[in-house]
C-alpha cells in the first residue's frame, strides 16, 4: 500500500513536471501577446488619431465658422460705415475717397450684394425688363451701375458710370460730371444710386445728356420717400424733377421695397426758369444685426 501510494505520488509529480514543461511556452506567450497588444494599441491609436483628426477638423471647423462669422460682422460693419458715408457726402467727395482706397469700393459692393440677396425682387430687373421690351437701338446711360448688370443683360449700347471702374466697360467719374455729349442718349437710369447729398446734380446731368423725349428711369428704396418716417415727400420729388424739364410718366409704389419713377424729357425747356426746391431724401442706413 505504501509502495502504491509512493508510486502514485511519483506519477503525480511526473505529471506536474510535464505540465510545467508544457506551460513554459505559455510563459513566452505573454511577451508575444504584449507585443501584439502594443501593435494593436498603435493601430488603435492611429485609428483614434484618424478619428480624432476628423473630429479635430470638425472642431477646427468651429473656429473657422466663427472666424467667417467674425469676418462677416466686420465686413458688415465696414459696409454700414461706407454706406452711411456715401449717403452723407457729395459725389466728388465719394470719388476722392475711393480713389485713395479702391478696395473699400469692393468691400462696399460685397456688402451691398449681401443686402440685395435678402430682397424678394430686385429693381434692376424691372429696368432690364423695361429695356428689353423696347428697341435695342436706344442708347442708355447707367448712373451708378455697380456690377454693370444692365450692360450685361441688354443688347443696347450702355454707358456705365460709377465711382470706381473694375472693368473696361465701366467709366469711373463723379456722376454729376460725365464725359457724355449733351443730348446723346435715349435713356438715363438711376437704380438705387441717388446717394450723395448733391443727388439733384446727378439728375441735372441726366437731363443734359438725354435727347428730347428721352426717358429717365429711377428706382429708389421706398423708405427714402416716406415723409412719415423722415423721408422726402414723393410728390415734392416728382415736382422738382418736372420743374427741371421732365414730364412724369409712371409712379409705381406697389413694391414694398422700392419705388419706380419714370419721366420723359420735354421737347422744349420752359422759358421761365424756376427755382427748384429739391426735397431731402432719407439716407438708407442699415441697422446692425
Amino acid at each position: 500500500m505504501k509502495d502504491e501510494s509512493t508510486s502514485s505520488k511519483s506519477r503525480k509529480r511526473n505529471k506536474n513536471k510535464k505540465k510545467q514543461k508544457n506551460t513554459k511556452p505559455s510563459k513566452e506567450e505573454p511577451i508575444e501577446s504584449k507585443l501584439k497588444s502594443q501593435k494593436d494599441t498603435k493601430i488603435n491609436k492611429n485609428n483614434k488619431h484618424g478619428c480624432s483628426s476628423s473630429s479635430a477638423s470638425s472642431k477646427r471647423a468651429k473656429p473657422s465658422n466663427f472666424l467667417d462669422m467674425l469676418r462677416e460682422r466686420l465686413s458688415g460693419g465696414q459696409f454700414r460705415m461706407l454706406n452711411e458715408k456715401l449717403y452723407t457726402c457729395s459725389g466728388q467727395e465719394a470719388l476722392d475717397y475711393f480713389k485713395e482706397d479702391p478696395e473699400m469700393f469692393d468691400m462696399y459692393h460685397t456688402g451691398y450684394q449681401q443686402q440685395m440677396s435678402n430682397w424678394p425682387e430686385l429693381p434692376v430687373n424691372s429696368i432690364i425688363d423695361w429695356l428689353l421690351s423696347r428697341s435695342s437701338s436706344l442708347v442708355v446711360a447707367d448712373f451708378g451701375c455697380g456690377d454693370a448688370r444692365i450692360a450685361k443683360s441688354v443688347k443696347n449700347k450702355v454707358f456705365s458710370f460709377d465711382l470706381v471702374s473694375k472693368n473696361p466697360s465701366v467709366i469711373a467719374c463723379d456722376m454729376s460730371n460725365t464725359s457724355l455729349e449733351s443730348s446723346s442718349v435715349d435713356v438715363a437710369v438711376f437704380c438705387l444710386s441717388l446717394m450723395g447729398t448733391n443727388y439733384s446734380s446727378y439728375i441735372k446731368e441726366a437731363h443734359r445728356v438725354l435727347r428730347p423725349s428721352g426717358m429717365l428711369l429711377i428706382a429708389e428704396v421706398k423708405s427714402r420717400f416716406d415723409p412719415n418716417n423722415g423721408g422726402g415727400d414723393p410728390k415734392d420729388f416728382v415736382k422738382a424733377v418736372c420743374d427741371l424739364g421732365f414730364t412724369s410718366v409712371l409712379k409705381d409704389v406697389s413694391n414694398k421695397m422700392f419705388i419706380l419713377l419714370h419721366f420723359k424729357k420735354k421737347e422744349q425747356l420752359d422759358s421761365n426758369q424756376k427755382t427748384i426746391k429739391w426735397p431731402e431724401l432719407k439716407a438708407c442706413l442699415y441697422k446692425r444685426r
